[in-house]
């Protein structure tokens, strides 16, 4: 007797249709499972048979031989539970093999015969969709995260009894109906800039940023509003695309972060590990390859607050993911990619102790002391942040000011908002997408060499700036192009065309401490 039952089989955020073919015999009672299955798909002979036997299902006293095909590839995963069970039952003829072949299934048993919660169930799903799959059976806990894709008639189930009544035709079980764009219009809170004091040339900066997904490095002794700043700046991102958002929550589906309450990611993400965070951690990896924060962070921010604690080592590791705007992780039986486009926002102390240059503070470090901190992060590293910013202490008088009410700052200075910042952003977004509406990008960070030429040109007056500040700041080919994407968001965000003489030289300012940190660092004493 021989079944065969629809499923699937992840691999990264990839998926392949998996047929799992189910095959009863005569002789001594067995359940071999084959296939290349790994221990957590092993194990589903044990659930399955006390999930038959405590829902009244009879379980074969036969020689049960399981095969996941395609053979070649390994599966993972607990959602095999499910299918091999109905597998089984069709083979058995407690159903009928018609019926569940026109199904796919997916989802983990427990022991009394109940639907628990998978990972990776949106991307299961999106590859059996490909697959010519129109209708699914899952979990109940899976429905809302699943019904971020179209195309498809979702059966949402609570247990394995009534997944065979319903095959039976003696229950109903009515397709999943929410639709899942209205799970974006649901509002985000975010701290507002308007709480921050001061610190009016670092929220331009951070407003340049937010505009085209440039990197920015924040340097500043301690209390000077880095970190305070840093968690505000998702509040000046715009709202992602419907696109973003089912691209992000692949990936956390993946990793098992979604939950039922939150089965899409709307908001833009914003990650911010420890600095004891390990490589695969930051980046990805393991035996089977998962996503690390530079993928959790996707179309968000990744924040690295105390930059030179983190590991030289693991920090490395970011300058591939940052480049290529993915990650790509090689094992025997095949290559990853995950994708990581996200804006790269640091802080770091300029020295030890935290007070090196500041006007309020003698610093107590000596020059091998600064130098050995700042070596902490490469000049590759360095290089790969578009902006790096000062940060001094707020004034007084500034902080003073966020106690008097809307009339009097007016008279003072009054703080913007997020929204207003946010409203600029988007305004920038908008015509970068218009103009790289034909090419394979969507913000000036994004640029190439050749783009640069086709959409970034200088006048003679803004070229010899550049040129001179070349010269004299001994930048290097890669931060001469980050300037010119910088001056042309700095445009966009004025709404102007050209890129003009003022626009390189605000550029240029925010590459100022490039020399002299990498100075420092690199000229060791005699």
């Amino acid at each position: 007797m021989y079944s065969q039952v629809k499923s699937g089989s992840l691999y990264g955020l990839d998926s392949e249709q998996v047929m799992v073919e189910v095959d009863l015999s005569p002789g001594l009672p067995a359940f071999n499972l084959v296939g290349l299955p790994d221990i957590s798909v092993r194990e589903s002979k044990e659930r399955i048979r006390a999930a038959m036997v405590n829902s009244n299902f009879p379980f074969p006293s036969k020689r049960i031989t399981i095969n996941l095909a395609p053979a070649g590839t390994k599966k993972e995963g607990t959602h095999f539970d499910l299918p091999i069970a109905l597998g089984v039952m069709a083979a058995n003829g407690t159903v009928k093999k018609s019926v569940v072949s026109s199904f796919a299934f997916l989802g983990e048993l427990s022991l009394d015969g109940k639907l628990n919660r998978i990972d990776g169930a949106l991307p299961l799903a999106i590859g059996l969709r490909n697959y010519g799959v129109k209708k699914i059976i899952l979990p109940s806990a899976n429905a809302a995260e699943v019904a971020a894709i179209d195309d498809i008639l979702l059966y949402p189930a609570e247990s394995l009894g009534q997944i065979v009544s319903f095959l039976k035709g003696k229950e109903k079980i009515t397709p999943y109906a929410k639709h899942p764009r209205e799970e974006a219009k649901k509002s985000v809170e975010h701290l507002d800039f308007s709480d921050v004091a001061g610190q009016e040339t670092v929220k331009r900066a951070m407003q340049i940023a937010a505009a085209a997904s440039h990197n920015l490095l924040l340097i500043g002794p301690p209390g000077a509003g880095k970190t305070m700043m840093a968690k505000r700046i998702s509040g000046i991102l715009p709202e992602m695309s419907y696109e973003e958002k089912l691209e992000v929550t692949k990936i956390y589906s993946v990793t098992g972060k979604l939950t039922s309450d939150h089965p899409m990611i709307t908001a833009r993400p914003f990650r911010a590990p420890h600095h004891t965070v390990s490589g695969p951690a930051l980046v990805g990896g393991g035996v089977s390859p998962r996503p690390g924060e530079v993928s959790l962070a996707h179309c968000g921010v990744l924040f690295l607050d105390e930059l030179p604690e983190f590991s030289r080592y693991v920090l490395e590791m970011l300058r591939q993911p940052v480049e290529d705007e993915k990650v790509s992780i090689s094992r025997i039986r095949g290559t990853v990619t995950f994708p990581s486009r996200f804006l790269l926002l640091a802080s770091m102390n300029p020295c030890p102790c935290g007070y090196y240059g500041d006007p309020t503070h003698a610093c107590t470090c000596t020059q091998n002391q600064i130098r050995s901190y700042l070596s902490k992060v490469s000049g590759p590293l360095l290089d790969r942040m578009d902006m790096h910013i000062e940060i001094l202490p707020v004034k007084y008088s500034e902080l003073a000011g966020l106690g008097l009410d809307s009339n009097q700052q007016m008279g003072a200075f009054k703080q913007k908002t997020s929204e207003e910042l946010r409203k600029d952003v988007e305004q920038a977004r908008e015509v970068q997408l218009e103009r790289y509406k034909s090419e394979s990008i969507c913000y000036n960070s994004q640029l190439t060499t050749g783009l640069i030429r086709k959409y970034c040109a200088l006048d003679r007056e803004t070229e010899t700036l550049l040129e001179h500040a070349f010269h004299k700041l001994s930048f290097s080919a890669r931060a001469h192009y980050k300037i010119i994407k910088l001056g042309r968001t700095i445009a966009d965000l004025e709404g102007e065309e050209q890129i003009r003489l003022h626009h390189i030289a605000e550029a240029i300012q925010y590459r100022s401490l490039d020399k002299m940190y990498r100075g420092m660092v690199m000229v060791s004493p005699r």
